[in-house]
């Protein structure tokens, strides 16, 4: 109510926001309070501290007396001095209520401190595209304990964001801009999902985010299939196509509904401690580094089983041979519950103790 009454008063709406600068209010009464003292200075011939007592008195309208009886140009100073402090009391309480009425202030200090987070980010994953699947990758980034970032030009999903449970991360801002993806920490970041509903705009922010981190790891959205070539082309490592996706497994479960139901079981965390990791050949320690499966013996000191390997051509193979080596490259993919693949970890991270 008393918003509404200060708007229709002073007819706020009439000036644009973009005029309602606060450091601009701050520097036009700093100029009107240097005025006011020069002029009485020079005018009346006070003393600093009686101009600077005369400025406040003149500003603030309280009416108490002059600390001299004016002469007529001072009265006239007086008089114009009045005038303009009227126009800028209006702009300066036009600057109030847009900043903290209508909470522009407190607007301000919530960008401020995601930005502040969002640098301390590092080797996170960049989301472009907070639809129907972000919403989905935001989930199982929250239950995975994954640093993110998302950004969306769409003010609704970004209200959505803001009134999440979670604190959520994000950009206000269009993800194929070069100054989007270097705000979320681009350079920083080890991967980046491209989920936005055009797939021009995926190709777009692809090939931007790969010229601006060449090493980034980048997954994007595709609906037509023509696209996907041209996404692997601007320097996406692996296109999704959900529709595609969605068609195989449904057909699936016709020819092989079991084995379908039981992999869903050991992929989906929130019914199944099972799950997968990637031992690749740049991750692992040095001494781990052209041992073969049997050299590493991960199956009698973790309990984790290697199911597949990828090798240089990013070829993969099931039930790998134990004679099978970790070179450039290549990775294993480890099948395991947490326990294990907290193990695995554990291993891998103090691989010369376990083998003393």
């Amino acid at each position: 109510m008393i918003r509404r009454i200060i708007q229709d008063r002073f007819n706020i709406y009439s000036v644009p926001s973009t005029y309602l600068n606060i450091r601009i209010a701050l520097i036009l009464l700093v100029i009107d309070i240097l005025l006011g003292i020069m002029g009485y200075m020079l005018i009346e011939g006070y003393s600093l501290l009686n101009a600077f007592y005369m400025v406040v008195i003149t500003i603030s309208t309280v009416g108490y007396t002059e600390v001299q009886p004016l002469s007529g140009g001072g009265q006239i100073f007086s008089a114009f001095y009045i005038i303009i402090n009227i126009g800028l009391f209006a702009y300066l309480l036009a600057v109030f209520s847009n900043y903290v009425i209508q909470g522009e202030i407190f607007k301000k200090m919530h960008v401020n401190l995601i930005h502040t987070n969002i640098k301390k980010l590092s080797g996170h994953v960049i989301l472009c595209g907070y639809g129907k699947y972000g919403n989905e990758i935001v989930l199982h980034f929250g239950k995975q304990h994954l640093p993110f970032v998302v950004i969306d030009t769409n003010p609704d999903k970004i209200e959505a964001l803001q009134k999440s449970e979670d604190k959520i991360l994000y950009i206000q801002d269009d993800a194929t801009h070069d100054e989007a993806l270097i705000e979320a920490g681009i350079e920083r970041a080890s991967a980046l999902i491209s989920a936005l509903p055009d797939d021009s705009d995926n190709v777009f922010t692809v090939l931007t985010a790969r010229q601006l981190n060449p090493k980034l790891t980048i997954i994007s959205r595709a609906k037509d299939p023509k696209s996907e070539k041209k996404l692997l082309l601007a320097g996406a490592n692996h296109v999704v196509m959900p529709e595609q996706i969605g068609g195989f497994y449904m057909a699936t479960l016709v020819t092989k509904p079991d084995a379908v139901e039981f992999f869903s079981f050991i992929t989906n965390e929130y019914q199944s401690d099972i799950g997968f990791e990637e031992i690749s050949f740049a991750e692992v320690p040095e001494p781990c580094k052209y041992k073969s499966i049997r050299d590493l013996n991960i199956r009698e000191y973790t309990g984790a089983n290697i199911i597949g390997f990828k090798d240089t051509n990013a070829h993969y193979s099931v039930n790998p041979d134990p004679t099978t080596r970790l070179v450039p490259g290549s990775s294993f993919i480890v099948l395991g519950d947490r326990t294990q693949l907290d193990k695995l970890k554990d291993f891998l991270a103090n691989y010369e103790s376990y083998r003393n």
